[in-house]
């Protein structure tokens, strides 16, 4: 018999009655729980399930019922539905194209499982990309995060996005975003975490004469760049390099592990537990 695997998060101020709520909720629809996460910093709480079902779903039922239950507690509910179906992608871009530029090649060649929705932008200098690969760009540019975050939801939903990839989004995520896409935000980080952190990273490798530099991506957790690590290369500096060749050179590294851990995520590879990524073998063709 068909089995449904729904992701539901819910996010909102803490207060005693949603764990309970919620749970209750999938018993009443002959669900099983299958994962179940909780946090809570600085009063936000956040909460995200797993749960099996067994047939098919009236899903408009099931949302409005959710959303109502959400709406007593005063909070806000995401629901994902986990079926195999192309996976709909939002990209994340400021300046740099190097990591977007990688992503649409990839596109270009039939080698995405998942379908480019949407890029959103935090402004405009990587339009021209979106607009040659046919894709709608959103500019995001709001200062204030918080107002930033709450038109990428906005977005997200509208475009029905299932993953969202950060190409050099030079942003810090809230845990109110990041609690709405657990384990569906990848990151790239120029570094070979944890050395070297922050945005110039490759300075810092350079300025302190290291041998191999690298970059990881990563899935994005409420803990900055400390979530589970998906995939990491690394390539030995040359001691000719210069500042510009080493920038170059890690850039492409940057682009190629990005572009490997949308891909494994994309084919279904990847499975997180006890905060590790778990990677299956290549589907046979």
């Amino acid at each position: 018999m068909e089995k449904t695997i729904v992701e539901i998060t819910i996010v909102g101020k803490d207060h005693e009655g949603v764990v309970a709520s919620f749970t209750n909720f999938i018993f009443q629809n002959g669900g099983n729980i299958e994962k179940i996460n909780q946090n809570v910093i600085k009063s936000l709480f956040g909460m995200y399930m797993e749960a099996s079902f067994t047939g098919k779903i009236d899903r408009k039922k099931f949302n409005d019922e959710a959303e109502k239950i959400a709406k007593n507690l005063k909070m806000e509910v995401n629901i994902h539905y986990e079926v195999s179906k192309r996976k709909r992608v939002a990209v994340l871009v400021t300046k740099e194209s190097h990591c977007l530029e990688a992503i649409l090649d990839a596109r270009a060649k039939r080698q995405l499982r998942g379908e480019i929705a949407v890029v959103i932008g935090t402004e405009n200098t990587l339009s021209r990309l979106a607009k040659k690969a046919k894709i709608p760009f959103m500019i995001v540019d709001e200062k204030d995060q918080s107002s930033a975050e709450e038109k990428i939801i906005s977005i997200g939903k509208r475009y029905n996005v299932d993953l969202i990839v950060l190409a050099r989004y030079m942003r810090i995520l809230s845990p109110n975003f990041v609690w709405r896409y657990p384990n569906r935000i990848i990151n790239i980080h120029p570094s070979l975490l944890p050395a070297f952190p922050g945005a110039f990273a490759y300075v810092q490798a350079y300025e302190r004469g290291a041998k191999i530099v690298g970059c990881t991506a990563h899935y994005v957790t409420e803990d900055l760049d400390q979530g589970p690590i998906i995939f990491q290369d690394a390539f030995a500096i040359d001691e000719n390099e210069t500042l510009e060749s080493l920038k170059k050179k890690g850039q492409r590294l940057e682009a190629r592990t990005l572009l490997e851990a949308v891909k494994m995520h994309l084919d279904g590879r990847l499975e997180v537990y006890w905060g590790k990524v778990h990677v299956r073998k290549r589907r046979s063709k």
